[in-house]
């Protein structure tokens, strides 16, 4: 168990630079770092944060998983913290106006690079294949989209009288493969000694999860969620420790991913120690 204290920085040392979700979904991961004099957070969408980590940006991101294989030779996990579910999301959801099995279409949406891949790959195992996958150009166009991928807060706002059926990828990769899917980690580059920052990342989520309800209250109205569902989203909904059911999960999908070609392969993961 991490302590109170950890990833403290001595007198003279920078804060440490935390690139950070900007979805209610981060919140129990950073519950009380917002007051640490020792770090600075700076929030933005999930498919933004790895480049800015790579350009210097942050000594560590919370960064799709999907990036990590990708640049697996630059990053590595540097806490057992993390973004995940074990079966159903509410906000990684395929939204459409005809029965799954007859999409012919679905629009993306770029903010998270890692659903995008996994509507990719689960699309065909579970529904067919005719079907292709093009760029949500913007919101304006989402009226005109047969189907479309939203992810995050967004997704509160979708009326059921727009788009009558919904998948969601949480509970379409558990009917899968019985595994929790593991949707960001915690990264910074593999030659830092992030220890300390590590063990200050796990406390800070520890402290989050029992005070879900609370910051459900707080910050689920901020990103237009009501309080009640903000609460089941954060209790009862998200994950946020990767243990090895979800480390398995995590293997699982880059196994996929690459043996699809939808990224290329990479060395196996490797975590701070």
């Amino acid at each position: 168990m991490a302590t109170e204290n950890s990833g403290k920085r001595g007198a003279g040392q920078s804060p440490w630079r935390l690139g950070v979700v900007s979805y209610l979904n981060a919140r129990p991961l950073i519950c009380g770092l917002e007051r640490e004099s020792a770090v600075r957070l700076d929030f933005d969408v999930p498919s933004r944060l790895t480049a800015r980590l790579l350009g210097g940006d942050f000594d560590a991101a919370l960064v799709p998983v999907i990036d990590l294989l990708r640049h697996n030779s630059e990053l590595q996990i540097v806490s057992d913290a993390c973004i995940g579910c074990d079966g159903e999301t509410l906000t990684v959801r395929i939204f459409s106006k005809v029965p799954p099995t007859d999409i012919r279409r679905i629009h993306l949406d770029l903010d998270s690079h890692t659903s995008v891949i996994l509507a990719r790959l689960i699309w065909p195992a579970l529904y067919g294949e005719d079907v292709s996958f093009v760029q949500l150009e913007d919101a304006a166009s989402l009226e005109q989209c047969e189907s479309v991928l939203l992810i995050g807060d967004k997704v509160v706002g979708i009326s059921p009288d727009e788009f009558r059926y919904q998948v969601d990828l949480g509970s379409a990769w558990k009917t899968w493969t019985g595994l929790p899917f593991v949707f960001a980690v915690w990264a910074a580059d593999r030659a830092r000694d992030t220890r300390s920052l590590g063990e200050m990342l796990s406390a800070a989520r520890d402290r989050g999860v029992r005070k879900g309800g609370q910051l459900a209250v707080e910050f689920g109205p901020r990103h237009g969620w009501p309080a009640a569902l903000a609460q089941q989203y954060l209790e009862r909904y998200l994950t946020f420790g990767l243990t090895d059911k979800h480390v398995e999960g995590m293997i699982r999908f880059f196994d996929r991913a690459t043996a699809s070609g939808l990224v290329p392969g990479a060395q196996e993961l490797q975590a701070a120690t």
